[in-house]
């Protein structure tokens, strides 16, 4: 276990010295140095037909490409690799003759602007940034253009794809596309706890093949007591918003708990009945789960682990940031059911799309690629992020080998009164049994998969 602090300064210096002695030509991010020619006397000179290929040219005539999220895209010029990214776009610009720009919208904003702008016809933006759950109704009314429509056999994403990458399928098809990264959720424990309560580390217990539920629930019932001895718990052993752990066991459980291809609801399956048992253990029967708010069902359980005091929580890597405890990371613990490599739910899946009217898209995806065509300064794609967050070597190690790449898109909410919530409220809240819970929600379930796009 080793803290990573020392070794990202050492490796930020060794860039940055990298970077000085490369020179280079200040509107490119790809400079190369350029041999010189070895002296060649003229008697022994033999001529030799060359062929100059020149780079096809293109003129849109000063066109804005815009480029909408619900955050600004623009590289905030402060690291190395976002000022060559400055650089390209320059270049790309001059290049193709068009301003590229970067639009931040609300994100309660992002589908209705999409939506309208498409039907009549006039795309507010080329590319936009959507949830997956928000991009799914829309490719069935047929407004995203799938990938194979504006890129070829020669474009990156098509080849070693380490500029963008397609994301998951959707629908049967590619739609979605965004950089190469190396992220995933799993469930994060506090270090600082788990050493003053001498808890069995559970990278340790993943490693030996052990991270299972009964194990997590053997830690998390460890863990919850009152150690000041006033007749109150004030230590717990997990932390979550009710919804989001059920997602997330389920899916550690192998359940799909929505087939949005073939149009088969997996919430009421033997698979989630069991996750919901598991969900009423921890929160009805062992109590085990710091509910902050009062309420499980409030999304604001997420930030519940914020408060120190709890040994184990879902949350994303996002929510990290300004934490008084040191924190670790292990894939969600494996269910009894599981027969699938995935590991967690990906609900918030989010890529970047091409709505159908945008005009020339495959020039408007190919100057996008084009501007991550700079030289690559990280040892992976997101070390720079990923280490901004996590301060041990361990966890990033965790995180790229055994928890990227293994989330399952959950895509529930793309469906139309899809009772996930009201399910996970009446097994946590209203303690009614699981399995009577799935008898009343069977037929929505199933009802809710014919809406979409309606």
């Amino acid at each position: 276990m080793r803290k990573l602090k020392g070794f990202s300064f050492l490796l930020i210096c060794f860039m940055v010295v990298l970077s000085a002695c490369s020179g280079g030509n200040s509107n490119s991010g790809n400079a190369t140095p350029t041999p010189s020619p070895s002296p060649v006397s003229e008697e022994t000179a033999t001529p030799e037909p060359s062929e100059t290929v020149e780079e096809e040219t293109y003129d849109l005539g000063g066109r804005v490409i815009k480029i909408a999220a619900w955050w600004d895209l623009t590289p905030a010029g402060t690291t190395q690799s976002d000022i060559n990214r400055l650089a390209k776009i320059e270049e790309v610009e001059k290049k193709y003759n068009v301003k590229i720009e970067f639009v931040t919208v609300p994100f309660e904003e992002m589908v209705p602007n999409f939506t309208n702008s498409v039907l009549a016809g006039e795309p507010f933006a080329d590319i936009v940034q959507l949830e997956y759950k928000a991009a799914l109704p829309l490719i069935n009314k047929g407004l995203i253009l799938p990938i194979s429509e504006f890129t070829n056999e020669n474009h990156n994403i098509n080849n070693e794809a380490n500029l963008l990458t397609k994301y998951s399928p959707l629908a049967g098809d590619y739609y979605g596309f965004d950089n190469p990264v190396a992220i995933g959720a799993g469930l994060h424990y506090n270090r600082d706890l788990f050493k003053e309560l001498n808890l069995e580390d559970p990278k340790e217990l993943y490693e030996r093949g052990e991270w299972t539920w009964d194990k997590f629930l053997e830690l998390a019932k460890t863990a919850t007591k009152d150690t000041n001895n006033d007749g109150k718990n004030d230590v717990w052993g997990f932390a979550a918003w009710s919804v989001d752990a059920y997602k997330h066991f389920a899916v550690s459980n192998g359940v799909h708990i929505v087939d949005e291809e073939n149009l088969v609801e997996g919430l009421t399956s033997p698979g989630s009945i069991k996750t919901a048992e598991f969900l009423n253990q921890l929160y009805n029967v062992d109590k085990v789960v710091k509910v902050s708010t009062g309420d499980p069902m409030n999304w604001e359980e997420s930030n519940t682990f914020k408060e120190g005091d709890v040994a184990m929580f879902t949350v994303a890597e996002w929510n990290l940031g300004g934490l008084n405890f040191e924190f670790g990371i292990v894939p969600i613990p494996k269910g009894p059911d599981q027969t699938t490599s995935y590991t967690y739910a990906n609900s918030a899946a989010a890529a970047k799309f091409i709505g159908k009217g945008v005009k020339d898209p495959d020039l408007v995806y190919q100057i996008f690629e084009e501007t991550f065509d700079i030289p690559m300064l990280e040892e992976y794609p997101g070390q720079d992020y990923l280490e901004s967050i996590y301060s041990y070597e361990d966890d990033v190690m965790m995180l790229r080998d055994h928890i990227a790449g293994t989330g399952l898109i959950t895509v529930d909410e793309a469906f139309p009164d899809f009772p996930t919530w009201a399910f996970v409220n009446d097994v946590v809240v209203n303690q009614i049994s699981p399995a009577a819970a799935a008898e009343t929600y069977k037929g929505p379930a199933a009802e809710s998969l014919t809406k979409l796009g309606q």
